[in-house]
């Protein structure tokens, strides 16, 4: 309850009341006991200062027998001007020697006490100090009246004094209580117009804290609290701003973070797990959870150790069955040795790119290595035996040479093609022509080449068939290689349908032999560059290696598909599909 601020304010606003009229009770107090001091005093001191009186007191008459008696009644002239009154203040004439000789009170004057004003007056000084700490007030005047010697003393008991400041106390007791009321009432008033808004400003900052931002503090006055008020909405309606962009950069951290392809996981300072987005469990092959620490994963990499203190990052590869992975592992918050975030990013395909790369130099090398060769050996044999060879023996020589060198040529144009593909400058000619019509232009144009090596050619078109908007020369060469592989590939005697229909917005070409086939571990791979099943006797037809993947670049240039197909017995299915009206991006 006392640590309420409502309650401070009117404790110290009542003991404020109650320290202010205790400081001026005690002086009200001590000034009316000051004011009769002063006054008795300065009353005697005035009245004996008078000449006509002490002219009066000193002066005896002829014949005076007691001269106590004659100054009592002279001073009992001047009782109203010196307050004597008998009861209170009093007056006694006592001889030389203090004794009592006249007075108010003959009782009390014989029993009168040698105080220090009337020690001093024996010894024939006036006594008037004045002792605040006594309970009277007094004064001895040494005096002489004719040929006798006499003090005059006057007492006070302070009864007076001590009735009125009675009087008093009461009086400041009752204004005290009087005070405190209304001192009460007001600091209830003055705390509650106070308190009041710190209050509101008090429940709005816990609604902030909460996190509710809806309401505003209402603002009643303009002065300090009422700006400190105002200042607060602006600073919340600022912080509901800041915290909301906060969030949508949070949002798209973690929309980023989630669905990024590489992945990510971050540990802290002892290695236990803080983040980790799907990506990177996907490509560890592993689960990541709450308990997975760093040493589990990336400890053979690099101690947590070493990857805290590098100044920069570590990186490393790392290998999971077939596919490999870079790490880069680099600290955050090094001044406190925060954690280590671990990035890590899958290579395989870079790595797979680079052993195509030197596959397929190794392979451009050996192919054009191979007919060169061929070319020097029997150019050799010919200038070595120039006019000793048979004409029918270098007419055979010159055509082994010719044949080579139509075969770099092939090996060169196929390769100057994949090229112009793979800088993007083999644009297509798109223009509108009957599908049907180019299958059977195919057909027409291999059907001799099928009867030399006995194989029966068979072609099924669709009735009906639509234009298509494509490249017709590339679609023909795709068409022409993959019949012309059935034809090689099949052997002599076999059987070779072609297929050709549509449906919806596409046309297909199924070419089907009963030929060697391909065996299920290559086929994945027929479509890529130099690749051969049989190299030997893939050399031995004269194919390069290169027109399946020639076939892919054109067909998925036309946006279309070109696949093996699965089917029962022997042999091999090829289909090919393309989208009536053309690739979108021609």
């Amino acid at each position: 309850m006392l640590r309420s601020l409502h309650t401070k304010l009117v404790m110290i606003l009542v003991l404020l009341i109650l320290s202010l009229m205790t400081v001026v009770g005690a002086f009200l107090l001590n000034s009316v006991e000051a004011f009769y001091l002063e006054d008795f005093y300065s009353r005697v001191a005035t009245r004996f200062s008078d000449p006509e009186m002490v002219s009066d007191l000193r002066t005896a008459a002829e014949g005076e027998e007691n001269g106590a008696e004659m100054l009592q009644r002279v001073l009992s002239a001047y009782s109203g001007e010196l307050g004597l009154d008998g009861v209170n203040r009093r007056l006694y004439i006592l001889d030389e020697t203090g004794s009592y000789l006249a007075g108010d009170d003959p009782e009390a004057g014989t029993q009168l006490e040698y105080t220090e004003n009337l020690t001093a007056a024996v010894r024939g000084e006036v006594g008037d100090e004045t002792n605040v700490a006594a309970d009277y007030m007094d004064v001895a005047i040494p005096i002489q009246r004719g040929d006798s010697n006499y003090i005059i003393y006057i007492t006070d008991n302070k009864a007076t004094a001590s009735s009125l400041t009675n009087q008093m106390l009461i009086l400041i007791l009752e204004a005290l209580a009087f005070g405190l009321l209304i001192s009460i009432l007001l600091s209830f008033l003055l705390s509650k117009t106070m308190v009041t808004p710190i209050q509101r400003l008090t429940e709005g900052a816990m609604r902030v804290a909460e996190g509710d931002f809806s309401r505003k503090i209402e603002v009643d006055s303009r002065d300090e609290i009422g700006v400190l008020t105002d200042t607060f909405n602006d600073m919340a309606g600022q912080l509901r701003r800041t915290l909301r962009q906060v969030e949508n950069e949070r949002n798209k951290l973690d929309t980023l973070f989630l669905h990024m392809t590489d992945g990510v996981v971050a540990f802290d300072k002892d290695g236990r797990l803080i983040h980790a987005n799907p990506a990177a469990a996907r490509m560890l092959g592993r689960s990541i959870g709450p308990e997975t620490t760093y040493d589990q994963l990336f400890g053979g990499l690099a101690p947590l150790e070493e990857a805290l203190s590098t100044p920069d990052h570590l990186s490393g590869e790392l290998r999971e069955e077939d596919r490999y992975m870079q790490l880069l592992l680099a600290p955050f918050d090094r001044e406190s040795q925060g954690g280590v975030l671990v990035v890590i990013h899958d290579i395989t395909e870079q790595q797979k790119n680079e052993e195509m790369r030197r596959e397929f130099v190794a392979n451009v090398s050996h192919e054009l290595r191979t007919p060169l060769t061929n070319i020097r050996s029997y150019a050799e044999t010919l200038s070595d035996s120039a006019g000793d060879i048979p004409p029918e023996m270098e007419k055979k020589f010159l055509g082994v040479i010719l044949n080579e060198s139509d075969r770099m040529t092939h090996i060169v144009q196929d390769l100057l093609t994949l090229s112009r593909f793979d800088s993007g400058k083999g644009e297509l000619k798109l223009a509108r022509f009957p599908f049907a019509e180019a299958v059977q232009d195919l057909y027409n144009a291999v059907y001799m080449e099928a009867q030399r090596h006995s194989h029966t050619l068979n072609l099924e078109i669709q009735p009906n068939m639509p234009e298509i908007m494509a490249d017709r020369e590339r679609v023909v060469q795709v068409m022409m290689n993959i019949v012309s592989n059935s034809i090689k590939y099949t052997p002599d005697g076999g059987v070779i349908n072609i297929y050709a229909g549509h449906k919806k917005d596409r046309v297909w070409m199924v070419v089907d032999d009963n030929g060697i086939g391909i065996p299920e571990k290559d086929r994945s791979r027929i479509f890529e560059r130099f690749y051969r099943v049989d190299k030997a006797r893939s050399r031995q037809s004269g194919g390069t290696g290169l027109g399946l993947s020639i076939a892919m670049e054109i067909i998925q240039r036309h946006e279309g598909e070109l696949a093996i197909v699965e089917k029962e017995g022997p042999g091999l299915a090829v289909r090919m599909e393309l989208k009536i009206e053309g690739p979108a991006h021609g």
